[in-house]
């Protein structure tokens, strides 16, 4: 596979998991989270927020990782490393992600399965 190759599929990867658009988010990050939570909550039932946000944050910075990394690779500059300040920068913007997925948790918008239902969101209740 070619280095360019490569780095758009690691790129467009990154991109997927990471928080800079607000429809990957919803549709992949959130997801995940909730999923991590969940098995947590398998195991022990007051783990499904810290799982939840641990997971979250895993699949930001990871995103941010692959995109920076796909990047090196398509403009080969692979020399360039993942700096500190990358990492901080990038982590910063799951923290402000984070808030919004506790406050979501805290309205009980999301939750473990057993208290999580769509029929809360039906109209006819």
């Amino acid at each position: 596979m070619g280095r360019k190759l490569q780095g758009g599929l690691l790129g467009f990867v990154g991109f997927m998991l990471s928080p800079l658009s607000w429809w990957n988010d919803w549709f992949v990050n959130i997801p995940i989270a909730l999923a991590g939570g969940w098995v947590a909550a398998w195991v022990y039932r007051p783990a499904f927020l810290p799982a939840a946000i641990i997971t979250y944050w895993l699949t930001n910075i990871a995103g941010f990782v692959l995109i920076h990394k796909g990047a090196l690779k398509i403009i080969g500059n692979e020399d360039k490393r993942y700096t500190r300040r990358d990492l901080i920068r990038d982590v910063c913007v799951s923290l402000v992600y984070t808030a919004i997925i506790i406050t979501l948790v805290k309205l009980d918008v999301f939750g473990p399965l057993d208290t999580f239902s769509l029929e809360k969101f039906s109209p006819a209740r």
